[in-house]
């Protein structure tokens, strides 16, 4: 089986998996696993492959996001007396140590309380993420508990799945399930030496302004979460591709700290990078991703660090 017969069984079982409700076709897609769920450890793993992985062979930025961001949320649901009510990211911090980010990647969450005083209940947790054995990421999260929005019914996290799901046949696709399947194969027609898969999938195809850079994600299944919006992990790689793109490929990116507004909704999500400060070796950007009418979704404040030459 060729690299692209692998990623159209990979949707095809995304939207299999989805069919059953408590996870989001994106995780699905990407073969999240979870190891562990307790408030104590949360450890979720992803194996890595053809389907997730950037242009230099590494595991999307954007996956590695959404790990993180599920490993905090996990541990934070655990701390909760019910699982069924909608956990809002509310800021999250990642900070990179520049190994290589290799499958399969593990990451541990850990819940380390509710903010005392505060009106809503907020919970905290941390994470550590490793790529391939080797440290590569940590950081923390806040998340609020939430009524889940009106008419949508929040079924408790299905931890137990079959991995990988059977593909569906594509006779059996539901209209929104086809949609995706098309979306995939217009990913697959354009990918090149510099466009990976992922990229094109998700549209994380940022391009250098006189400012920064820009970029422009459609919306839909493809990157949602369990109540139809952008999944936040996602719009923080979002965000960070888009921080990224302002900068030479001989920079890296070091950290991004995420600040949510509102939830992503619209046909589209639009991030804005803007570089505040390039240095010699250390460079600092401002990225703003607005959804419906203009509205803002994220704020996300990256560094980034210059390679050897």
């Amino acid at each position: 089986m060729n690299a692209r017969e692998q990623i159209r069984n990979r949707v095809l079982g995304g939207l299999a998996a989805s069919r059953v409700p408590g996870f989001h076709f994106a995780g699905s897609f990407l073969g999240v696993s979870f190891e562990e769920a307790s408030a104590e450890a949360s450890r979720i793993g992803l194996a890595g492959g053809p389907h997730c992985i950037e242009a230099d062979g590494q595991v999307s930025v954007g996956a590695v996001a959404m790990i993180a961001d599920i490993a905090l949320a996990v541990a934070v649901r655990a701390a909760l007396a019910s699982d069924r009510v909608r956990l809002a990211t509310v800021s999250m911090h990642l900070q990179f140590t520049g190994a290589r980010l290799d499958g399969p990647i593990e990451a541990r969450g850990a819940f380390e309380g509710f903010i005392e005083g505060a009106a809503a209940r907020q919970g905290l947790a941390r994470f550590a993420l490793d790529a391939h054995g080797a440290r590569a990421c940590y950081g923390t999260g806040a998340f609020m508990a939430l009524d889940p929005p009106a008419g949508v019914t929040m079924h408790p996290v299905v931890l137990e799945r079959d991995r990988p799901a059977k593909p569906l046949a594509e006779s059996e696709l539901a209209p929104a399930e086809a949609a995706v399947v098309a979306h995939a194969d217009a990913a697959l027609d354009r990918v090149s030496a510099k466009l990976a898969f992922i990229d094109a999938f998700w549209g994380y195809e940022a391009h250098r302004t006189q400012t920064g850079a820009s970029c422009t994600m459609k919306n839909g299944v493809h990157v949602g979460n369990r109540v139809g919006h952008a999944q936040g992990g996602l719009l923080v790689g979002l965000a960070a591709k888009t921080a990224m793109a302002a900068l030479p490929a001989s920079w890296t990116l070091a950290s991004a700290t995420a600040c949510f507004v509102s939830p992503g909704e619209g046909e589209s999500l639009h991030a804005a990078a803007r570089l505040i400060h390039h240095g010699r070796d250390t460079a600092v950007a401002r990225t703003e991703v607005t959804g419906a009418a203009g509205r803002k979704v994220l704020q996300v404040m990256t560094t980034h660090a210059r390679r050897p030459a």
